[in-house]
């Protein structure tokens, strides 16, 4: 039988859609410049629709045995709440985010805990030297014999290295580094990570090695690479945050063993980076008070109820087409409210430039601030601040309604635990009143109300 010939393909480095020929664009995800040349094995067996074992053992779910629930726990609480309460042994985690976000820090922090509940890492580096680990290390007060570093790219060699202790722990510095010897492609391609981590991967879970990987990000803030990277990984976390601010956040978008869209925030401090224990008094504090275009209000942030500050500027517009500037807002949301309040409330913003902000560089894409965005831009529009300990609560429909969020008592309890006495919320929520006596409720079943009530 004639052996089977390679041919030469072309492999989109944003999306992993194979073309034939090379073109400057590729035609599945619309990136220019993309395309890269690869080499792939032409196979032309026949499709089997019959196994070639006798066979296969398998096993019922009442019958199987075992600590399902079983975690490693750090002690680092804010990177245990992003996992889901701790690592699952063998599991596998993609952890991205932008250059010198920290995400090399926070790993190599995670591997001294680790270290300290006896468990050996091995940290795999392809960009930094080992002296660049140890200087890291000594500026963490990290100092440790329970963690060794290697400075390999080649999957074998890793493997190799594996097989030499009884490591619990492999960090991986970071995936676009990765060259498997079977490719003849350059390391970075879709097929080089594709093949590296699934090689990686595979041992990992025979040894119930639970593997940490780094991952680049694109322009868009997506993990370069494959997407069916994602899908290889039992975890995918990101790292953001602003670099001119304090705070990191991880959050959690895939998790197979626990919730996602869990966060953990961290303190960048000069011995590393910190847990914030409790996110809502830190990004409240700095408040000044009664100043027109700032409000309180509560976002769920996984399981987590976070209250924060919204900030909303709006002033006469200068030139010819008016800004709409937002940081950690999404600024297709904003162009929708200020068409509801143009349209339901008849409160022009044609003429006026509009900038809102999120305090504390956190990102939040959930509905139920709208409500506070709102009351923010009509705040400082009309120069009327919102009462002291006042927090507002609710998404805002199309029609000016106010509509009912998910987990309003567990922000208003969280509302309440730090002093606050007023809450502007949707009409028609039914709450734990005896649980809530400190703190004043105020309903609103349309905008109207809801402006009324903040700027009375």
């Amino acid at each position: 039988m004639p052996k089977a010939s390679a041919k030469t393909v072309y492999v989109c480095q944003s999306c992993g859609a194979i073309h034939a020929k090379w073109s400057g664009r590729c035609a599945s995800c619309g990136e220019w410049n993309t395309l890269t040349e690869e080499i792939q094995e032409n196979k032309s067996a026949k499709k089997k629709i019959s196994g070639s074992k006798s066979n296969v053992e398998t096993y019922r779910l009442s019958e199987i045995t075992g600590d399902t629930s079983y975690r490693i726990v750090s002690g680092n609480s804010e990177f245990d709440r992003a996992v889901g309460g701790g690592v699952v042994p063998g599991s596998s985690i993609l952890i991205g985010g932008d250059p010198g976000i920290g995400k090399s820090t926070l790993l190599l922090q995670q591997s001294g805990l680790y270290a300290g509940e006896g468990f050996m890492s091995l940290y795999v580096t392809g960009e930094e030297s080992q002296t660049q680990i140890k200087i890291r290390a000594d500026r963490l007060g990290i100092d440790t014999d329970m963690i060794d570093v290697a400075c390999l790219v080649d999957t074998d060699e890793i493997i190799t290295a594996l097989n030499q202790r009884e490591y619990k722990f492999l960090i991986i510095d970071s995936i676009q580094t990765l060259k498997s010897a079977q490719l003849e492609s350059s390391s970075g391609t879709v097929s080089q990570i594709r093949e590296s981590v699934s090689t990686i991967l595979d041992i990992c879970q025979v040894k119930e090695i639970t593997a940490f990987l780094i991952g680049h990000v694109t322009k868009e803030g997506m993990i370069a690479g494959p997407k069916v990277l994602e899908h290889m990984v039992d975890v995918v976390l990101y790292f953001e945050g602003e670099k001119n601010h304090m705070f990191r956040i991880l959050r959690s978008e895939k998790n197979r063993y626990g919730p996602t869209n869990e966060i953990g925030i961290f303190s960048i401090e000069s011995s590393g980076l910190k847990p914030v224990s409790n996110p809502s008094e830190v990004f409240i504090s700095n408040r000044s008070g009664n100043e027109f275009g700032s409000v309180i209000t509560a976002a769920m942030e996984g399981s987590r109820p976070i209250l924060l500050e919204l900030q909303a500027l709006v002033g006469g517009t200068t030139y010819g087409y008016p800004q709409r500037v937002t940081s950690g807002f999404d600024p297709k949301r904003l162009a929708l409210l200020l068409a509801i309040l143009e349209k339901r409330q008849r409160i022009p913003f044609g003429d006026k430039d509009v900038f809102v902000n999120i305090t504390g560089g956190l990102r939040i894409f959930e509905t139920a601030i709208d409500l506070a965005i709102v009351i923010a831009l009509v705040s400082s529009l009309e120069e009327a601040a919102v009462m002291d300990k006042t927090i507002i609560i609710g998404e805002v429909g199309l029609g000016g309604e106010i509509r009912q969020v998910p987990g309003l008592e567990r922000r208003l309890l969280e509302a309440q635990r730090l002093g606050f006495t007023r809450a502007i919320i949707p009409g028609g929520m039914k709450l734990d009143k005896q649980a809530l006596n400190k703190i004043h409720i105020e309903s609103a079943g349309a905008l109207s109300d809801a402006i009324s009530l903040a700027l009375a």
